[in-house]
C-alpha cells in the first residue's frame, strides 16, 4: 500500500497561511492550478508535508487528511461497508488523480487518492 499521507488545512486566505508556514521553514512543492490564484498548495519541511486549501476548494471542515492508497475504489468500498460516512464517491479529478472522501468515526474528512488510470 502507498505510504504517503498528509494533513490539509482549509483556510480563508491561502497566500497569508502559506507565508506563515514559509516563515517556519516550509517551502512550496506543489500548486493547483498552475495558472491563476492558487486553490491548493503543498508545503514541505524536513520530509514532512502539509496541504493548504482555500475554503471553497475544501469541505466546510477546517482540517482533513489525505491518504494515498493503491486502490481508491476498493479502499472506499471497504471503509463504507464498515460504516464510514460517504463524503464524495470515487472520481477522476482534473489534476490526474482518482479521489474519494469519507468521514472517520469522529466526522473528520479523509481523502483517498491515487494516480488516475489513463486510457492507452
Amino acid at each position: 500500500m502507498s505510504s504517503d499521507s498528509f494533513p490539509i488545512l482549509s483556510v480563508e486566505d491561502l497566500p497569508a497561511t502559506a507565508a506563515f508556514y514559509g516563515r517556519l521553514g516550509f517551502s512550496q512543492s506543489y500548486v493547483f492550478p498552475v495558472d491563476g490564484p492558487p486553490a491548493f498548495v503543498t508545503l514541505e519541511r524536513h520530509g514532512r508535508t502539509i496541504g493548504i486549501a482555500t475554503r471553497q476548494q475544501a469541505s466546510d471542515a477546517r482540517f482533513s487528511y489525505w491518504v494515498y492508497v493503491d486502490d481508491v475504489d476498493g479502499t472506499f468500498a471497504d471503509l463504507t461497508t464498515a460504516g464510514a460516512a460517504i463524503d464524495a464517491a470515487p472520481k477522476n479529478e482534473s489534476w490526474g488523480e482518482r479521489v474519494a472522501s469519507v468521514r472517520d468515526p469522529d466526522g473528520n474528512v479523509v481523502h483517498l487518492g491515487m494516480a488516475a488510470e489513463t486510457d492507452a
